[in-house]
């Protein structure tokens, strides 16, 4: 019931960065589309990561090359997410509020995906490898 119950709570999250990013998009006062870009990084951020748990085995607890080259790569791939709006505010693409909005956006599906990975990253009884 556990594993019903932070789904419920993911979904929810990643439902409200949602709403942010298309707020800081479609207001009528913003009107521009621009920050939707930031969608490619939602899907590319927990692509190395999930390619570097495959590839190593967790029997060893200390650190290797190929776990901290994914994590390196994940920090690129969000600090760029928060970087993107920041770019296009500075070049008046979008206007400041729009670039709050998805900066608000951004931190709640960030903060989603990592309670993703910490609920269903474990190899205990419900986990997201056995779907």
């Amino acid at each position: 019931m556990a594993g019903i119950k932070a789904l419920i709570s993911l979904s929810f999250g990643g439902a409200i960065g949602l709403m942010f990013l298309m707020l800081g998009c479609a207001l009528p006062q913003y009107n521009a589309y621009w920050p939707l870009f930031v969608l490619f990084f939602y899907i590319l951020a927990p692509i190395p990561y999930c390619i570097a748990r495959r590839a190593v085995d967790d029997s060893d607890a200390t650190s290797n090359a190929c776990k901290e080259l994914a994590i390196f790569l994940t920090t690129g791939i969000v600090v760029s997410a928060f970087g993107l709006p920041i770019v296009f505010a500075r070049a008046t693409v979008i206007q400041w509020g729009a670039c709050a909005l998805v900066l608000t956006g951004n931190a709640v599906i960030f903060s989603t995906i990592l309670g993703f990975f910490l609920v269903f990253g474990s190899n205990d009884d419900f986990s997201w490898q056995q779907w």
